[in-house]
């Protein structure tokens, strides 16, 4: 059950959204005025703000800046401006959210269920909720080699580049980073791809009252924001070229120059920056200053792949159908020859895109039935479809060989003795390979 506080001063809309926030078992107070929003806030805190753009006594954004040390975790602007979206997507983290009116209760009620996950009291002897930092699932040697790094650096204020694909979870590395330290501040993250070059410097560094244009009030930067704290910069390579000799000095001094200041202020925000591009050739292209590479390269984390790290799949898969289970105390799972068909795929959009086939397959699946059907493809925005796999370049013959071995089994409905014949091997050899695939020595 997630708190939810409505700053809003439409009554039609504030009595709908109240109806339909109570009936789904959430709790809800409301305010139709900032005044009104600070007072409750003085008491309570909750876990969720539904927070309208323009109200009576003021602008919804004005209770951002006062809540950057509160504990509410899910801020959500409320709005019937499409524009918004074009004001709020440089704002800090994913804490930092829009809607758009009239709200689509589905939207709504997402928001809800992720936030209530984060909640929910943690089981320790529930395997799936075993996550190192609170974040991240996995046992794989890839990924202890991870954990180990972070407990490392965790306790030291170098800088941290963390390198990887895209979808494996590097946020959530920057996160555990931040938990493990003893750094009293927040965990701000930043996509630097986001940032408009007009205000690049504005919303890193922050700015004076009547620096410029629009500026009518003193904003903090994103750094100033993680004082104390820990500042993510994700796609590193995206952050305009001509803001990067800035940063760097920012590195170096440890102070920020807010925009149409003369004073300098002093920031103590641990720095973890990410791409998922080769720092290398994003060097050679312009596009990443090699001075700051090398600065922030001082201890480097690289992520595995899905792919490297096969045996976590089944955590995650679990995991994500925990999240996805809408039916209480209905317990829904996937068959062990689709596991075997996730283990085998070559997953290019790596983590993230396992969540969205088992979300998928969550939702097409027979809600009657407890086995989820897998799709028969994975089609996704990541790359190509499995088209990409069979024989092509950069793939190793064991994989080609499992890939072979697993689809000859689906076809086949799981029959083994069918399947050996099919492929020319003994029934023995056949077992030998599913067993080695599953990290196992061969049956007696």
């Amino acid at each position: 059950m997630a708190k939810v506080l409505l700053v809003d001063d439409e009554p039609d809309f504030v009595a709908a959204a109240i109806e339909m926030v109570e009936l789904h078992g959430h709790t809800v107070d409301t305010a139709s005025r900032l005044e009104d929003a600070r007072r409750i806030l003085s008491t309570s805190v909750p876990d969720v703000l539904l927070l309208d753009l323009m109200l009576p006594d003021g602008n919804g954004l004005e209770l951002l800046e006062e809540l950057r040390d509160s504990a509410v975790k899910r801020v959500v602007f409320i709005t019937g401006h499409p524009g918004i979206k074009s004001l709020i997507k440089n704002l800090s983290g994913p804490s930092v959210s829009y809607l758009t009116k009239p709200i689509d209760s589905r939207e709504l009620l997402a928001l809800l269920h992720d936030v209530e996950t984060d909640i929910r009291p943690e089981d320790p002897t529930d395997p799936v909720q075993s996550k190192h930092f609170g974040l991240l699932i996995g046992e794989s040697g890839p990924m202890q080699a991870v954990y180990q790094q972070i407990e490392k650096v965790a306790r030291t204020a170098s800088p941290v580049l963390v390198l990887g694909e895209t979808g494996t979870g590097k946020e959530l590395v920057a996160e555990s980073i931040h938990r493990a330290s003893v750094r009293s501040g927040q965990f701000v993250a930043v996509n630097c791809g986001s940032l408009s070059r007009e205000l690049a410097g504005s919303e890193l560094f922050g700015h004076e009252k009547g620096s410029f244009t629009g500026a009518v009030r003193r904003h903090l930067g994103f750094f100033k924001r993680a004082d104390s704290g820990t500042l993510f910069l994700d796609e590193l390579a995206e952050m305009p070229l001509e803001l990067q000799p800035h940063f760097l000095r920012v590195l170096e001094t440890g102070t920020v120059l807010p925009v149409g200041s003369e004073k300098e202020d002093q920031v103590n925000a641990r720095i973890i920056a990410a791409t998922n591009r080769d720092p290398k050739k994003a060097i050679a292209e312009r596009s990443l200053r090699e001075d700051l590479y090398y600065r922030l390269s001082v201890f480097p984390i690289a992520l595995p792949p899905l792919r490297e790290r096969t045996a976590d799949i089944s955590l995650l898969v679990e995991h994500f159908l925990r999240d996805s289970r809408t039916t209480a105390g209905v317990q829904r799972a996937f068959s062990a020859i689709s596991i075997k068909r996730m283990q085998a795929y070559h997953w290019p959009g790596n983590v993230r895109e396992l969540k969205h086939v088992v979300q998928r397959a969550s939702i097409m699946s027979d809600p009657d039935l407890e086995e989820l059907d897998l799709p028969d493809r994975f089609e996704s925005p990541f790359g190509e479809p499995e088209a990409r796999q069979g024989l092509t370049i950069g793939r190793s013959i064991r994989d080609v060989e499992r890939e072979l071995i697993m689809r000859t089994l689906e076809h086949l409905n799981g029959d083994k003795k069918a399947a050996a014949e099919t492929l020319g091997i003994s029934l023995n050899t056949l077992y030998n390979r599913l067993n080695a695939y599953e990290g196992k020595g061969a049956p007696p």
